[in-house]
């Protein structure tokens, strides 16, 4: 069903529909949105703080209406920010000076060994023989897989194209209706979503971010300890949304020759999957003991990628194997978190956290964590970036936690948690914007706005009934 660099080309033009000519009014609406606030005085706002609110929005608008693929639009953006003097290029370009962008590089590496070797198939091939006997158990499995695949894969998109590759032989050998296609394609791609909030790894730019407070960063232990419960309840929940909403048309029987005769070409396990299973179990091991060797998990995702290439320990990765980075990816995740980089040093974050925010937010932490929610979800409504709004909205939240003596890493969790978690129109989420259409996972707009708006409730659920009970008990309140 694709590599992992069809994650990066499936984000092409793919956004809600305003007819034949929405790019073009796409176009012309972002442009008038730009030099509306450029030229517009904002009290409050300084001059580069509208140019900067004013170059992120018109970003936004090109995003969602697929005027160009995002890696192109993100380019503009970033260029338009250093040569209207917004922002200095060392904060422009900051994700590249850090581990993080290196994990992204690393972790579509590892996937793509993972792949190529035959491992990550032979694994869901396993798993779907074993435990896949009705259409609900194929939902189930692909969120379960999801989760356990994180432990080898540190990026949804790769994974996910990967668990439909195999959704794919299942969906063909039956036959399966269009429409009963589609909610296995949400599950594999919406139900990544969730399940990324597992493992630090699960999401290999996202969770660092979410899960950095000030000059505090998780480690990968810390994050299991508090994200890992409510990730799992976030997961089912999800899962159990989908199941309720979502019925298959027809009665479904599983054929598993399709799967045993996968399976079975694959033959014994190859040197070349030993090898791939040796780098990422050193790959997890460096992970999950960051906290005692020190060395960031971007470090670690690159030194295995090379560990994987050298020869006769490695010849896994290949030189072809670089095509399985998206550049356009990088640049697109380098604008999202330039959007709350250059906020900050504009001004343009103190100024929609005072528009938006309240002036006072309650010292009780179940309000707190009610008011961070909702505050977030209405910015990542409007924004669609969810590591713009992490730059806007946590930052602010952060200074309303600490004035009422709750631990900064508190904020910035919920508002991580919510902008993973929930999502209404594709754009709103990457994991699931990469899977919309028929070359992917079969599911649309109409399907996506369904399992969206009832994630509203379930994120709530979440982050005030689940997240702030479990952190009094792991400590973090």
């Amino acid at each position: 069903m694709g590599s992992a660099t069809a994650s990066a080309k499936s984000v092409e033009a793919k956004r809600f529909s305003l007819g034949a000519h929405k790019r073009e009014v796409g176009a012309v609406l972002g442009l008038v949105v730009l030099l509306a606030i450029m030229f517009s005085p904002i009290p409050g706002l300084s001059v580069e703080g509208r140019r900067a609110l004013a170059i992120s929005l018109f970003g936004v608008v090109w995003w969602a209406m697929g005027v160009l693929q995002p890696g192109y639009t993100s380019v503009l953006m970033l260029v338009l920010w250093v040569v209207l003097d917004v922002a200095p290029p060392s904060t422009v370009f900051s994700l590249w000076t850090t581990p993080l962008v290196y994990l992204v590089v690393g972790g579509y590496l590892i996937a793509t060994a993972v792949q190529e070797s035959g491992l990550g198939r032979r694994i869901s091939y396993m798993f779907i023989l074993k435990f896949v006997n009705s259409f609900t158990s194929i939902v189930v499995s692909a969120y379960v897989l999801g989760a356990l695949l994180s432990f080898l894969i540190p990026h949804p998109w790769p994974r996910s194209f990967l668990i439909m590759s195999v959704m794919a032989v299942l969906i063909k050998s039956t036959d399966m209706p269009k429409k009963d296609a589609a909610i296995i394609g949400l599950a594999v791609f919406a139900g990544s979503a969730p399940t990324s909030m597992i493992l630090l790894t699960g999401d290999s730019v996202l969770n660092m971010v979410g899960g950095t407070a000030g000059d505090v960063t998780l480690t990968w232990l810390e994050w299991a300890k508090h994200m890992a419960v409510p990730g799992i309840v976030a997961s089912v929940l999800t899962c159990l949304l989908q199941l309720w909403l979502f019925k298959p048309s027809q009665k479904f029987d599983v054929n598993k020759d399709e799967i045993r005769k996968e399976l079975d070409s694959l033959g014994s396990m190859t040197g070349v999957e030993k090898r791939t299973l040796f780098w990422v179990a050193l790959a997890v091991l460096l992970w999950a003991t960051d906290s005692m060797h020190g060395v960031h998990p971007g470090w670690v995702a690159a030194l295995m990628a090379i560990g994987l290439a050298l020869p006769k320990v490695g010849d896994v990765l290949k030189p072809s194997s670089w095509s399985a980075v998206p550049v356009g990816t990088l640049f697109f995740l380098t604008a999202a978190q330039a959007i709350g980089k250059v906020g900050d040093v504009t001004g343009m974050n103190e100024w929609v956290a005072s528009v938006v925010l309240p002036s006072t937010i309650p010292s009780n932490v179940f309000m707190f964590a009610f008011i961070a929610t909702a505050v977030t979800m209405v910015i990542h409504m409007v924004l669609g970036s969810a590591l713009a709004v992490i730059g806007i909205a946590a930052p602010a939240l952060i200074l309303f936690a600490q004035a009422a003596g709750i631990d900064p890493m508190v904020a910035s969790l919920l508002v991580y948690t919510t902008v993973s978690m929930h999502f209404i129109l594709p754009f709103h989420h990457m994991n699931v914007l990469v899977g919309q259409g028929d070359s992917a996972g079969f599911y649309g707009d109409g399907e996506t706005i369904k399992l969206g708006i009832p994630l509203t409730v379930a994120t709530f659920v979440v982050t005030l009934l689940v997240q702030i009970p479990w952190w009094k008990l792991t400590g973090l309140l």
